[in-house]
């Protein structure tokens, strides 16, 4: 058995913020696998679902952001599930608006609802999918305005991508394990090419590089030349 635990706030008011789109991919995985209806337990709303034969749970924590811990942890104890069953998908303003990264393990990165669950969890050692939601466009601009803001329509069109970017993802982690997942579906990092020589550029590296002609020694030469006489 899996759970993924998409981190959000509850509430229409922020369906669409930028801090939700853990909850906008668990909403789309729900559809995909043709969940249960959601329903209440532990602080959260949980739906089933199954992959072959893989029993997922899905859950979104109804504690608020800051507290998704509180949910988290008592919900992984109810199942008796180790932290390596966990999934994690949130927000981070690390990543540009669109970009994905998933991880196999780490601290929180500064995230309040990953801190939550690290410290009700007490372990680190399980997925996260980390989805970026940018940083605010201007340095003044208060992080918690940015992250309960929502999207412009152009970056809402590039999170609608992303988490059908995530789908099959997410499948991946689940039937062939976080690292083969990490391998196929993180963005490459782009190889540095180095910049194109011109010719005089060209012409001066040839000539360096090319053979030295060997200087005789006068006397040296004359002593053979007598030796050799």
């Amino acid at each position: 058995m899996k759970m993924i635990a998409g981190l959000g706030n509850p509430g229409t008011e922020y369906a669409a913020t930028r801090h939700n789109v853990g909850f906008m991919l668990a909403d789309a995985l729900a559809a995909r696998w043709s969940a249960t209806a959601w329903r209440t337990k532990q602080d959260a709303l949980v739906a089933e679902a199954r992959i072959g034969a893989e029993k997922i749970l899905l859950v979104k924590p109804l504690t608020y952001m800051n507290e998704s811990g509180r949910a988290v942890g008592p919900l992984l104890s109810w199942y008796k599930l180790d932290a390596s069953n966990l999934i994690v998908a949130h927000d981070d303003m690390d990543l540009p608006v669109g970009m994905i990264r998933l991880r196999k393990k780490g601290s929180a990165g500064g995230h309040n609802g990953m801190k939550s669950i690290l410290y009700h969890v007490k372990d680190e050692n399980f997925p996260r999918v980390r989805i970026g939601v940018g940083h605010p466009v201007h340095e003044h601009e208060q992080v918690i305005r940015h992250v309960l803001s929502p999207f412009s329509a152009e970056d809402a069109q590039k999170i609608r991508e992303v988490i059908d970017y995530l789908l099959p993802a997410v499948e991946c982690i689940i039937t062939e394990g976080i690292d083969l997942a990490m391998n196929k579906y993180n963005p490459k990092k782009a190889k540095k090419t180095k910049p194109q020589k011109n010719d005089e550029e060209q012409g001066a590296e040839n000539k360096t590089n090319e053979p030295k002609e060997s200087i005789e020694n006068p006397e040296q030469t004359e002593r053979s030349r007598t030796t050799d006489g």
